[in-house]
């Protein structure tokens, strides 16, 4: 008999990296997972724990509020820096959600404080004033030749972030502020390494997108089996909707 696919799945700083619901979005792969038949396992790496680049096929890390994530930058630039470095050079996927996508450049300058970034993309991330760039935002993403679609979600950041030349959006901002407000540009993308500014959370608002990860977490030569998604669309509809697209 074939051997039982599984999904290996690390969630980086679970405790202090999680608001916005951004927990929802590990519920949901290991629902779609689970509703294949394929296994998933969930592991947590938290402060001063060292990370196996081999250990997982999908590592993520989601949004915290500033003290935490002082806390998590210096530990991902001191402890953890050199294994994502190798997970992104096999083609392991990396997702980070608002402030571990600030936390995935060179760094995250805080009025008078630099936090440290883990130099996975080229991209800084300012504390600038103004108002925080808030609301629903939908934005156009192209993760394979030729085939367009949207990801919707909610936008809650008052740092903004500005890619290095040649460094590749996720996706261009049909509504909403996107990384800065003024570049139209969403999130980033480089291989399988994503960060995005969506929570809401993201993944339950676009179920297509998780479908996306675990095939490019599992190595999938083959598109995965299809799901009833008639509560997911409508979900994603209503994304779409509160969005104004």
């Amino acid at each position: 008999m074939p051997e039982q696919p599984v999904l290996r799945v690390c969630a980086l700083y679970p405790d202090l990296m999680n608001i916005y619901a951004d927990r929802g979005n590990l519920l949901l792969l290991e629902r779609r997972c689970r509703w294949r038949g394929i296994d998933f396992e969930l592991q947590s790496s938290g402060l001063g724990d060292e990370l196996d680049p081999d250990g997982a096929d999908l590592y993520y890390i989601g949004g915290g509020q500033d003290r935490d994530q002082r806390l998590c930058a210096l530990d991902l630039a001191q402890v953890k820096r050199d294994a994502l470095h190798a997970v992104a050079a096999r083609g392991g996927v990396i997702l980070a959600v608002c402030g571990g996508y600030q936390l995935l450049g060179g760094s995250y300058q805080l009025d008078d404080e630099r936090l440290p970034g883990v130099e996975l993309v080229d991209l800084v991330t300012v504390r600038e004033s103004g108002p925080r760039l808030i609301g629903n935002v939908a934005i156009e993403v192209e993760l394979e030749p030729g085939d367009r679609r949207v990801l919707a979600g909610f936008e809650n950041h008052g740092g903004r972030t500005h890619l290095g030349a040649g460094t590749q959006p996720l996706g261009r901002v049909l509504s909403g502020h996107g990384n800065n407000g003024a570049d139209g540009h969403e999130g980033v993308r480089a291989g399988n390494v994503i960060g995005t500014y969506l929570h809401g959370p993201l993944l339950p608002k676009n179920a297509w997108f998780a479908d996306w990860l675990i095939t490019a977490a599992l190595g999938l030569d083959a598109p995965l089996e299809a799901l009833d998604d008639e509560l997911e669309g409508a979900a994603h509809a209503d994304a779409l909707k509160a969005a104004g697209v």
